[in-house]
């Protein structure tokens, strides 16, 4: 197992160098001239040139690499344009508050899906089986913005249950931070619901039909321990690897939602870098997203290899 850890750390240092090689390509080489990107199209040229000297620029495009990859190792992550101020501490912020959201639809999310996948692939065919596919299908294929605003519409507006806007005010207690999470904690739930639950409930029906789920009714095991140490552990594997991958979509692709419900996360935070054309916060806010995402799937490894030793050994996964 440590030498498992091994290989995907390492594959994790990996992972986040060639992504920080992108990452600085894609936002400083490829847009052209950053300080006629910034001045606009009209500004004089010895404008233009000045501002790239102050940027640095007009340096080399390894040497800024490197100076740029220094500073992030060193928690300087250079200054935003727009807002003036060091973007490292703006970055962590919003990224906390992103994580508190995706974590928090997760908690609600995984376990939601997953005992309805398995109670749905138990009773395959029913009642249950099929109003609960068609429902999730249905809501699944809308829009997050549709099921935003729907939730808006009848929570918000017409019960006034709940509050609209996601973050609470200063000093909120744990009910009110609850109360204003529950509204885009359910829009996501909604958005990813139908997929993981899809996903569970095909994984259980093959797990079901398997040989070893058949060997072990035979052997005269309860029913509950076939399906808790034999059936689920075997089809949770594929449900792992896609939350795994779903991690980084809901940190950094939560553009809509965080809009929806005035809540200030990276995915609106790297909206607005791209917007106003703040290269250093859309640099910080990438890289932030990326290590997120490479943490997840290294997470979802880890518990893979886990729940099966196959995986850990390489030579007989096969």
């Amino acid at each position: 197992m440590l030498r498992f850890f091994g290989r995907r750390l390492l594959l994790l240092g990996v992972t986040l160098v060639v992504a920080s090689v992108l990452i600085f390509a894609i936002t400083n080489v490829l847009p052209g001239d950053v300080g006629r990107i910034i001045l606009g199209p009209f500004a004089p040229q010895d404008a233009v040139a000045r501002l790239n000297a102050e940027l640095g620029t007009d340096r080399p495009i390894v040497i800024r690499y490197v100076d740029w990859l220094t500073g992030v190792a060193r928690g300087d992550w250079g200054r935003s344009y727009a807002f003036d101020t060091a973007v490292f501490p703006l970055v962590v912020e919003r990224l906390g508050r992103s994580l508190t959201l995706a974590v928090s639809g997760l908690v609600v999310l995984v376990p939601l899906a997953v005992a309805a996948g398995v109670a749905a692939a138990r009773r395959e065919g029913g009642i249950f089986d099929r109003v609960l596919s068609t429902v999730s299908l249905a809501f699944g294929a809308l829009p997050e913005f549709v099921t935003g605003v729907f939730l808006i519409l009848v929570f918000g507006i017409w019960l006034g249950a709940l509050p609209i806007q996601a973050l609470p005010p200063d000093g909120a207690g744990p009910l009110t931070v609850i109360a204003h999470l529950v509204l885009p904690v359910g829009c996501l739930v909604l958005l990813l619901f139908a997929y993981l639950f899809r996903m569970t409930r095909a994984s259980m029906i093959e797990a079901l039909a398997a040989d070893y789920t058949r060997t072990a009714e035979l052997k005269g095991l309860p029913q509950r321990t076939v399906i808790w140490h034999h059936v689920l552990r075997n089809a949770l594997l594929p449900t792992i690897t896609v939350i795994g991958a779903q991690i980084g979509w809901l940190v950094g692709g939560l553009v809509v939602v965080e809009t929806l419900f005035k809540y200030p996360g990276i995915g609106s935070l790297i909206h607005f870098a791209a917007t106003n054309k703040d290269i250093p916060l859309l640099v910080g806010c990438s890289l932030a997203i990326t290590f997120v995402f490479a943490l997840g799937n290294l997470a979802a490894d880890l518990l893979y290899a886990i729940l099966n030793p196959r995986v850990r050994h390489g030579r007989h996964a096969h």
